[in-house]
Order: structure tokens, then C-alpha cells, then sequence
């Protein structure tokens, strides 16, 4: 379970990370506007927000199982389509529907991880899934380094993300239910034969459990929003989105803010973000466990502004000198986003945790669509210090949020038990 759902984040990473790579290339030989190149580098975040939407309550409601295993034949073939796609149009199609299946596996993947997980390894293990993303997004952007600037090798690159999102469709073969949910559909006996063959749970399934679990056929994303519930929903939607819109952006255009910034060598700059990348998504995990989800997420949306910010103000400044809040921001965001598939899934009740996840990852999607869409066209029209400087608000924003609604959720129980 934890190695197919570590799989699918580094297939998420790669699949979003190639399109940085390839789209320099693209630009030049598809002759795409900067319109095309901003929906194309948006085009996969889109369907991410399709799919965790709209699959997030289906999971819900028929089980997490089936959406785990089909979402990635989807991924596998799209993928692959790539290689022969000749204009823009189709190509955004593909990335479409890649982005639709890796919505799913947002929605379900942290779901289900979280329901087997022991309470003990769940903040670890749902941590990680953040930092196999960045590996898949580094293994990227090497790849794209080193591929030559031809049209053929752009879309091989693409193409490329077919493999590992194979290796994972085969593997997902055999994963049984969520217990957990289960339960929820009263299917207690069915529940306690995966714990008792997967888990080594000796559970009496005529055993009633501490509450009563009943059976949620159908789940609404009304309930999401009900008294007791609503202020963490919205805490989760302000606080993803806030966090991933600058990352999105910034990233997907690296190429084109180091231009503006007037880097030099650009390659050596490259090694120091993906090694401050890979770094901060590493060690990032220590304080998320060590300090408690609330803290840990407040105090990194504020020094995340204070690096953007001085980018904003440095934007005159030697390419050295801006690469430092630069890096900064990279290592600190790295690890800052190890929380973003910790806490989901530890906001809401098992009835309606796959709705609530994918409506997160949705409505963040949309947030990292919207700047990643916007970026290009900003950086041409107001400069790299303007542009650094309203993303520096939507930190800001992210951190007042979390200071007023962060809840502290280390201790949740996402995997409900029943004993003799």
C-alpha cells in the first residue's frame, strides 16, 4: 500500500515536471503563444482539480479499491499518447486526462494509505508522499536538462512518464478495501478478514463497534460544509491553495524567472534548486512529526512570505544575491508541502474523507491552474519584483488563515478499530 501510493507521487511529480522541462522546447517548435504555453503548463493541474472533485465522492461511495486501480490505466495510456501528439490541442487533451487520473489518486491514495496506516508511521508515511512528488519532479527536470532541444526528444520526455505510471498499475493489482470503510457500510465481516489476512488483526466482526458505524450510500459535499465540520474544510481549501499557487507557478516556470532575473549560468542555478528541493522535502519531516501539525504549518507560511517578499524587493539585485531567498524558499517550501498530504486526510471522518481530500486537492488545483496561468503573463507585464510580491500576499493570506483556523490533528484517528 505504501509503495503504490509512493509510486503514484513520484508519477504526479514526474508527470508535472516534464511539461516544465519540455515546454522551452515546445515554445520553439510547435510555435505555441504564450497562452498555449501557459494553458499546456496549466492543462494537467486542471484535470488534477476534475478529478479529485468529481472522484473524490464516487470513492466515498463505492470504495476506495477500484478508483486506485483504474485511475492509473488512464494515467498509463495518456502518458504514452504524448509521443505522438502534433499540435497543441491534443497534447492538451492528453495532459487532461493524465491530470483527471492523478486527481483520483489524490483523493483515494492518501485516503486509503490512511486508513491502513498505524496512527504511530501515519504523519511519516503520509509526509513522504510529498517527498517521493519531489523526487519524480527533480528526476524531471534532470531528465530535462539533459535531453537535447528537438522536438522528438520533448515529447520522448513526455511520453517518458508512461513507465513508472505502469510499474505502479501492475503492482496496485491485489490491493484489497479500506477496512475502515467497510465498516462505515456496516460490512463488518468483510472488514475484519482484511485486518485478520492483511493486518493480522484477530477482530470479531459480530463485535459491535465503539460507535456505531452506519452505512453512507451516498455522500454529499454539503456535508463537508455542516456545523462542526465547515471551519476545517475551508481552513484545508484556503491553506492548500495558498500554499501550491506560488509553488506551481514558480516552478513550472523556473526557466523563464531565472531569464528575467538575468542569471547567468543558468545550469548551476538549476542543481542548487533541485538539490535545495530534495533537501528540504527530506529534513522537512523531522519538524512536521516534532512540532504538531498547527505550528509547524503556521510558522512555515510566514518565513515562506519573508523569502518571496525579499525576492520582491532584491529584484534589482546580482543573480547571487536573489538566489539566496530563492533557495531559501525552495528548501522551506519543500518541506512546508510534506504537510499538505498529512492533513487532509486527517480533517475529516472516514463517511467522508475521500470527498474531502479530493475536494482539497480540487480546489487547490485550481489555485496552482490560476498561477500558473497568470505567471508568464505577469512576468511580462509588471517584472519579477511585482510578480514576487503579490505571490508574497497569497503566502500572507495562507498564514492568517492558518493562524485563525489551524486545527492540531496529530492525534486523529483515521482508522477506526472494533474490539471484543
Amino acid at each position: 500500500m505504501t509503495a503504490t501510493t509512493f509510486g503514484a507521487n513520484f508519477s504526479d511529480g514526474y508527470a508535472l515536471g516534464v511539461i516544465g522541462a519540455a515546454l522551452p522546447i515546445l515554445d520553439t517548435t510547435m510555435g505555441l503563444s504564450g497562452a498555449w504555453s501557459g494553458l499546456l503548463g496549466a492543462s494537467a493541474l486542471i484535470g488534477l482539480f476534475l478529478g479529485s472533485v468529481l472522484l473524490g465522492s464516487v470513492a466515498d461511495r463505492i470504495g476506495r479499491q477500484r478508483l486506485y486501480l483504474y485511475n492509473f490505466i488512464l494515467i498509463t495510456i495518456a502518458s504514452a499518447l504524448q509521443m505522438w501528439t502534433t499540435d497543441p490541442a491534443a497534447l492538451f487533451a492528453l495532459r487532461l486526462l493524465i491530470g483527471f487520473g492523478l486527481g483520483a489518486d489524490y483523493a483515494v491514495g492518501p485516503t486509503l494509505l490512511s486508513e491502513f496506516a498505524p496512527q504511530r508511521l501515519r504523519g511519516l508515511l503520509l509526509g513522504s508522499l510529498t517527498v517521493l512528488w519531489t523526487v519524480g519532479y527533480v528526476a524531471a527536470n534532470i531528465f530535462g536538462a539533459l535531453i537535447p532541444a528537438t522536438d522528438q526528444a520533448a515529447h520522448l520526455l513526455l511520453a517518458s512518464g508512461s513507465l513508472p505510471a505502469l510499474l505502479v498499475l501492475v503492482l496496485r493489482i491485489g490491493i484489497p478495501e479500506s477496512p475502515s470503510w467497510l465498516a462505515t457500510q456496516g460490512r463488518y465481516t468483510e472488514a475484519a478478514e482484511i485486518r485478520r489476512t492483511f493486518l493480522k488483526q484477530d477482530i470479531d466482526p459480530q463485535a459491535a463497534p465503539p460507535t456505531p458505524a452506519e452505512p453512507t450510500p451516498t455522500v454529499r459535499y454539503r456535508e463537508l460544509f455542516a456545523p462542526g465540520q465547515a471551519t476545517k474544510t475551508w481552513f484545508g481549501i484556503i491553506f492548500y491553495s495558498a500554499q501550491v499557487l506560488p509553488y506551481f507557478a514558480i516552478y513550472t516556470f523556473t526557466a523563464q524567472i531565472l531569464g528575467t532575473l538575468n542569471i547567468g549560468d543558468t545550469t548551476a542555478q538549476n542543481i542548487v534548486i533541485d538539490v535545495a528541493l530534495l533537501l528540504g522535502g527530506v529534513l522537512g519531516l523531522w519538524p512536521m512529526l516534532r512540532m504538531g501539525r498547527r505550528p509547524f504549518t503556521v510558522h512555515s507560511f510566514l518565513v515562506l512570505a519573508v523569502a518571496l517578499g525579499a525576492m520582491a524587493v532584491l529584484s534589482d539585485a546580482g543573480s547571487w544575491a536573489l538566489m539566496i531567498p530563492f533557495v531559501a524558499y525552495t528548501f522551506v517550501m519543500a518541506g512546508a508541502s510534506n504537510i499538505t498530504q498529512v492533513y487532509p486526510a486527517e480533517l475529516f471522518p472516514t463517511a467522508l474523507r475521500a470527498s474531502g481530500v479530493g475536494l482539497l486537492n480540487g480546489s487547490s488545483r485550481i489555485a496552482s491552474a490560476l498561477g500558473t496561468f497568470l505567471l508568464p503573463v505577469s512576468l511580462g507585464a509588471l517584472g519579477v519584483g511585482w510578480t514576487m510580491g503579490w505571490m508574497t500576499l497569497v503566502l500572507l493570506v495562507g498564514w492568517a488563515v492558518s493562524l485563525a483556523w489551524a486545527p492540531e490533528t496529530r492525534d486523529t484517528l483515521t482508522a477506526e478499530e472494533w474490539h471484543h
